[in-house]
């Protein structure tokens, strides 16, 4: 096994202001998967922003419910509108419904609520910030002055376990000093909505500043008067410092003396500087007037310092990567810094802007669930990169709305299983957020909600969890598109043939709903995805003993995949090639790499597949146009599993994307497609941290190891000239693979096997014979057929495997 020390790849790639960060987008990004904090540097004061995954407006509109009528009706009076109309909405009836279920989306909220800024100011005369320094291997952040023309800093880390973050002054060799700072102020969020609850200031004390906000159930009346309901939530921020707190005046611009306000304050005396701030949230009746903090020493720092440190040497420890190309390995790290910082299973999961937020920024789209890929994407990355745990964020996510896709299905659908939405909120919902029949129709939602579940089984092995928690919304998924394919308007004479379609269905935000329903049948990734859990459901009843119990469904698959839609294709300059929908121009400008999904999500194409096929899935693949902010990761992942990703030119859209806080925003590409020369290429980078790009390694990983198959491919996508090492990066099977390449030749492969199980792998020293031996230097029966290779494994056991000539 290559030896490669994580934590010290990860500290070899610090992120660097050498300035001050007034700029939300420059502000260094810290948080523990629930609790997010941006770290801004003005040349007179740091300011830092909170957020958190589980802090959101959970107020819901949900209006107009005996207007939004069943599937049925709908489908009926949009059948009725004359195919010769260019629009739907050129229909009155339908411009109109469009606009009654359109508006609870309308609505100002849910969205994830900001929680606060922490303002330290000081005395530009005496002091001068310098920029900082974030540590990804420990999760430090360092903010330089100079003070008196020495050197100081403030050091700040957000504890992992608990929603706190602490700091503290400390001089050029490591002690702590008094610091520059004369003022604390804590500022509730500037746009909180005139409607909600003013916020209330805690009790004076002499050491801490604090303020507690209530989130209502529910909208207020028209007439203003709104009771506490038990659902009401709030949320409170405090801090506590080591130095004494007194009020002090000054006279503003008019001459009059301007007294502080309560919560602003003087720091008095000369302690060092030390602080912690707390967020404490839950339901109104449990989340107390006045936080309780611990105290704010030296011990408290130094202790709750060493728990974090430990949690970030944990999770480097589960995974590394050495390369030869220091773009490629700083966006691995990096990235894995921010993931960790935005997810964990104990919080909610994040939604589009994860848990940064600001005044607006992080509530667009209202930083919800959109099920087209932004929720899913920023997962990926776990599996690969053996964060498994991260995933079950995502899981706990299809959990919450579980029970309103199955409401969903049964009342607007009348089918059985769960519809899952278009939208979601990570709020108690009792209808569809976004019954909208132009992206509410997109019926591959549902199969690529619940895929992720059936990989978290294939990465781990871990039957208990597959029958407890990702069997059931599998199932109900799968039941779900068993019912829609098999209607009469899916299936019958009026054909022409004796398939099983998928109608009607909307491409991923492109056309939408059609007169005559022109562009709404078997779309490509319907088709595909569709098809992947329909497998994915057989495999399961066969792993947990139950296809029996489940015969008469999987019959109804057998028979529907027996009867399936031919994928659609069209010629282009390129030779044939996938199209998103059946007799669509193969010029048209995507908005997500909709024609290679059979590559990616689907994993029905790609270097295992036979010459013809991947000839078509090669010649989609460069025959794509997309117009860019939703295929940074996913375009990329594409190509790599087909082994034709350039590299140069994937650090070169990194580049592009990256902002000064180290993350990848989404940028546009090209217009002529749904944006044109007027459009800013960056109107969506103002709107929040892009919590999907954060799966920018699942890219990097897939260069260096595929295993979708279920056969271990390694370096597919790696230059035979660049050195490149990982360690136990997952794959499918529970296996954890080790290997490095040096010289175009694999070394030091090396397989820890979690769960047993045959282990295969295409043969890395074509012409040599393949010799594996286990930790106690047992040689193992190798079988080989073709280019593959297998062996024998036991669970929790490692394997070296080796060539001779």
């Amino acid at each position: 096994m290559p030896e490669i020390p994580a934590l010290c790849r990860a500290a070899a790639h610090p992120i660097l202001r050498d300035r001050p960060s007034v700029n939300f987008f420059e502000g260094a990004l810290l948080g523990n998967g629930g609790l997010g904090a941006v770290v801004c540097v003005r040349p007179d004061a740091v300011m830092i922003h909170f957020g958190h995954n589980s802090v959101w407006d959970i107020r819901l509109a949900e209006e107009h419910q005996d207007q939004i009528g069943t599937f049925a009706e709908i489908f009926a009076r949009v059948k009725a509108i004359p195919a010769e109309l260019k629009l739907l909405t050129d229909d009155a009836w339908y411009a109109q419904y469009l606009e009654v279920v359109q508006q609870n989306y309308r609505a100002p909220y849910p969205r994830p609520f900001p929680c606060g800024t922490l303002v330290l100011g000081f005395d530009r005369r005496h002091a001068e910030s310098i920029g900082y320094r974030l540590d990804i291997a420990s999760g430090l952040c360092e903010v330089d002055f100079l003070v008196g023309g020495a050197r100081q800093t403030l050091q700040l880390f957000t504890q992992m376990q608990a929603d706190r973050l602490w700091l503290r002054m400390v001089d050029a060799a490591g002690q702590p000093v008094v610091g520059p700072f004369f003022r604390v102020r804590l500022l509730p969020d500037p746009d909180t909505p005139g409607d909600l609850p003013r916020y209330t200031v805690a009790p004076p004390a002499p050491d801490t500043l604090a303020f507690r906000q209530v989130l209502p159930a529910f909208p207020a009346k028209e007439d203003g008067a709104s009771g506490p309901h038990p659902g009401d939530r709030a949320f409170s921020l405090g801090v506590r410092l080591a130095t004494p707190l007194g009020i002090s005046e000054r006279t503003n611009v008019d001459g009059v003396p301007l007294a502080m306000g309560p919560l602003e304050r003087q720091l008095l005396g000369a302690q060092t500087f030390v602080a912690v701030v707390c967020l404490d949230h839950g339901l109104a009746t449990a989340v107390p007037e006045a936080p309780v903090l611990p105290a704010p020493d030296a011990a408290g720092f130094g202790a709750a310092a060493a728990a974090a440190k430990e949690c970030w040497a944990d999770f480097w420890s589960k995974s590394a990567v050495a390369l030869d190309d220091v773009v490629l390995e700083r966006t691995w790290y990096h990235n894995l810094y921010f993931l960790n910082c935005a997810a964990k299973p104990e919080a909610l999961c994040p939604g589009l802007f994860a848990n940064w937020s600001y005044r607006h920024i992080g509530t667009a789209w209202h930083g919800d669930y959109h099920m087209n890929y932004n929720t899913q994407q920023p997962f990926w990355v776990a599996f690969s990169a053996n964060h498994v745990d991260k995933h079950e964020a995502y899981v706990n996510m299809v959990h919450q709305v579980w029970p309103l896709s199955r409401s969903w299905a049964k009342n607007y659908y009348e089918m059985a299983g769960a519809f899952f939405p278009h939208s979601l909120y990570p709020v108690e919902m009792t209808i569809n957020p976004y019954p909208v029949p132009t992206w509410g129709w997109e019926v591959f939602e549902t199969p690529w909600t619940v895929q992720s579940l059936w990989w978290h089984y294939l990465y781990t092995q871990d039957r208990d969890c597959l029958e407890k928690r990702l069997f059931g919304p599998l199932k109900d998924a799968v039941l779900f598109m068993v019912d829609y394919l098999r209607r009469s308007e899916a299936h019958g004479p009026q054909w022409g043939d004796d398939r099983f379609h998928i109608f009607p269905t909307v491409p991923p935000e492109l056309y939408g709903l059609m007169p005559g329903f022109k562009m709404n049948a078997d779309g490509l990734i319907d088709l595909t995805l569709t098809r992947f859990i329909f497998k994915a459901f057989a495999e399961a009843c066969r792993v947990l003993g139950r296809e029996e119990e489940e015969r008469e469904t999987l019959g109804r698959i057998n028979t529907i995949l027996a009867h399936y839609p031919e994928y659609p294709t069209a010629e282009s300059p390129r030779g044939w090639v996938f199209v998103s929908v059946a007799k669509e121009d193969p010029e048209i400008v995507y908005n997500v790499p909709a024609t290679t999904v059979t590559i990616f999500p689907g994993e029905e194409h790609g270097l295992h597949s036979p010459p013809e096929e991947y000839q078509l899935a090669l010649n989609s693949y460069r025959q794509q146009q997309n117009e860019g902010g939703n295929e940074l990761v996913f375009l990329n992942l594409q190509a790599a599993r087909l082994g034709v990703l350039d590299l140069e030119r994937f650090k070169r859209q990194i580049r592009y994307c990256l902002l000064p806080n180290g993350t990848c925003t989404d940028l546009a590409l090209q217009a002529r497609g749904r944006y044109d020369d007027t459009t800013p290429f960056d109107f969506m980078a103002p709107m929040g941290i892009w919590f999907e790009n954060f799966s920018l390694p699942v890219v990097i990983n897939e260069c260096l190891l595929q295993s979708y198959t279920g056969i271990l491919r390694l370096v597919p996508n790696w230059p035979a000239g660049k050195a490149a090492a990982f360690r136990t990066l997952r794959a499918v099977g529970a296996f954890l693979v080790s290997a490095q390449q040096v010289h175009g030749v694999v070394q030091g492969l090396t397989i820890h096997s979690e769960q047993g199980g045959t282990c295969r792998l295409y043969h890395p020293w074509p012409g040599t014979t393949v010799r594996v031996r286990d930790e106690r230097g047992r040689a193992m029966a190798v079988a080989s057929e073709g280019e593959v290779v297998s062996f024998t494994t036991e669970p929790g056991t490692t394997y070296l495997v080796e060539h001779q000539a």
